[in-house]
């Protein structure tokens, strides 16, 4: 009996929702494990590159790590895997809504590896993109081994990216509405028990392997109403600050993959974030050591680590080193992407938050010093985390618990969620794709929570080409044409060249009045018949383009071509209509 075999009858014991909340379940500790093992790996590679440290010495190794640990992640993805595996949440955005859900079973371990490489020896980027990969690729895998439908297929993948949020931060409920506002289009309430059961099971699991302590954990001051109009100074700089994240980020990305040759990206890249971590010694890694150490109300003390330690004895330079820090984040991110390693931009977002809840913090404090009044410094750290987190993702709700759980951090909830509202609006006003779609939006290739447009973007014009209609030729005479209706069983007759180039089409009406007259058989030709199309459809464009074309031209068939106008055939308004109503019923979650 084969594993296929055994899946099938398994499915044959239980009910459908028994079935997906036992699979969930079992994603969940799965998801539960991997963030455990990228965790610790990354500790171990950092651990044993840097604990004999002393010194300024580490300074000049710090140069040449991250380039080691990208030269490994590249040589690892271009030889071994071969197949791109960096931005792990664009590319989980991309299976559901081009793939089916279906990601390649690789993806279960290929990210954490190479990502657990770039970030253990310094890469400035995130680790858990690539979980989410991982984890969206465990729970895709496992639904196609049991061969379940797309919907179901869909919550599975839903529940291993939840489970893998949920199991690097210890953060159950951070998981889920991750998955909901950034992942799942459209999800009814039946389906939040699958979700909940692997979040739960994936963060008891991180709990069981590495300890109950929170992943940020810190010292806090008390709310103040006092406080309010500095954090709604804090929320608008969030939303420039993710504004140019997230533009600045895409635009690095662009400009340092035009450089064809991979090794002279990863050197370019490599060289210039060793300069960076050794100028700026928090962007090395994902700097969360600095995040703890702000997050506890403790004074960043460079002197002796960087060669600008000199810059560091005025107050003021203090909130423009860690300035300099949040601007210069983005390209040490980029050069780290772009150059072969493989990270995410989830990690680079709440450290770039903290920094910008520091130094806004900070720089009133300097203002204001010669007063009674302070800020609490740790509270605007934690609250610049949400912030941003709110405007590079547009996933307010995610930002808000989830710092609040990895922090412990619940009685700032009312200056968490001011700051989140007010940099998610004022991003959204200005940029109105997050960090993870803007890319995919562009192509017309991203789900979104409109259910009409959703599955307009999950249909394919080649799947809807219908290829029946018998062809003419634009000289063939009336009697030729006569033999053509008779054999078919359309009404419609596309007319093509000598090169199968398409010129028109007849219809049968037209031809009706004189199909009986044997006299005109030849002396009339097709092309005396024939209409011009009102639009054209290619085989690759989007639905959505397909649809303003019938709406346009009030058509109920169009000619469907290649890029030299090549006829391939028609696609049609009642075509569409059904491939809607099936495919709806597909994505359906009710």
């Amino acid at each position: 009996m084969n594993f296929r075999e055994i899946c099938r009858r398994f499915k044959g014991m239980m009910s459908e929702k028994e079935l997906m909340l036992l699979l969930s379940l079992l994603v969940g500790v799965a998801c539960g494990l991997a963030s455990t093992v990228l965790k610790l790996a990354i500790e171990f590679i950092h651990g044993g590159l840097t604990s004999w440290f002393n010194g300024r010495e580490y300074n000049y190794l710090y140069f040449f790590y991250p380039g080691i640990g990208m030269i490994l992640a590249m040589l690892f993805v271009r030889y071994v895997i071969k197949d791109n595996i960096g931005h792990g949440v664009t590319k989980v955005l991309l299976a559901v809504s081009k793939n089916e859900s279906r990601i390649r079973p690789h993806n279960m371990w290929s990210s954490l590896l190479a990502s657990s490489v770039t970030i253990g020896f310094g890469g400035s980027v995130g680790a858990e993109a690539p979980i989410v990969y991982t984890g969206a690729a465990i729970g895709s895998n496992i639904a196609r081994k049991m061969g379940l439908s797309y919907k179901n297929m869909t919550i599975l993948l839903g529940c291993g990216a939840a489970g893998a949020v949920a199991g690097i931060f210890k953060a159950p409920l951070a998981g889920v509405l991750f998955t909901l506002e950034i992942l799942l289009f459209n999800i009814s309430m039946s389906s939040i028990l699958p979700l909940l059961m692997s979040t739960i099971s994936a963060t008891v699991v991180s709990y069981v392997c590495l300890g109950d302590a929170l992943p940020f954990e810190c010292t806090l001051s008390p709310f103040s109403m006092h406080n309010i109009p500095f954090y709604v100074l804090l929320g608008l700089f969030c939303a420039c600050c993710s504004v140019y994240f997230t533009r600045m980020t895409l635009w690095l990305e662009d400009r340092i993959r035009s450089v064809s040759n991979p090794f002279g990206r990863w050197g370019l890249s490599a060289a210039c974030l060793g300069v960076l971590i050794f100028l700026f010694p928090p962007l090395y890694g994902e700097g969360y050591e600095y995040v703890s150490l702000l997050l506890n109300g403790g004074d960043p003390d460079l002197g002796g680590q960087t060669v600008l330690s000199f810059f560091l004895d005025h107050n003021w330079s203090i909130p423009v080193f860690f300035l300099l820090v949040l601007v210069l984040k983005v390209f040490s991110m980029s050069f780290t992407n772009a150059g072969g390693g493989v990270g995410g931009t989830f990690g680079p977002t709440l450290f770039v938050g903290a920094m910008a809840g520091f130094v806004l913090a900070r720089t009133f404090n300097l203002i204001l010093g010669g007063s009674s009044f302070s800020l609490p410094e740790q509270n605007f750290v934690l609250v610049g985390m949400a912030g941003l987190m709110a405007g590079v993702m547009q996933a307010p709700m995610t930002a808000i618990f989830l710092i609040a759980e990895i922090s412990g951090g619940y009685e700032l909830l009312v200056p968490l969620i001011l700051t989140s509202a007010i940099s998610f609006g004022a991003t959204r006003a200005v940029e109105p794709y997050s960090i993870y779609t803007k890319r995919i939006a562009k192509k017309g290739e991203l789900l979104t929570h409109d259910s009409d447009q959703a599955v307009l973007t999950l249909l394919r014009t080649s799947d809807l080409i219908e290829s029946d209609f018998a062809k003419v030729r634009i000289d063939a005479t009336l009697g030729e044409l006569v033999e053509v209706i008779a054999d078919s069983s359309r009404n419609i007759f596309p007319v093509v060249d000598s090169k199968e180039h398409f010129q028109g089409y007849v219809s049968l009406e037209d031809v009706r009045r004189d199909m009986f007259k044997k006299e005109l058989y030849d002396k009339m030709h097709v092309y005396n018949y024939m209409r011009s199309s009102p639009a054209y459809v290619l085989a690759d464009e989007k639905m959505d383009s397909v649809m303003r074309k019938f709406e346009k031209t009030d058509a109920w068939n169009l000619p469907v071509v290649d890029e030299e106008r090549t006829y391939l055939g028609f696609v049609s308004k009642s075509k569409i209509f059904s491939a809607y109503r099936d495919r709806l019923k597909q994505v359906s979650h009710d």
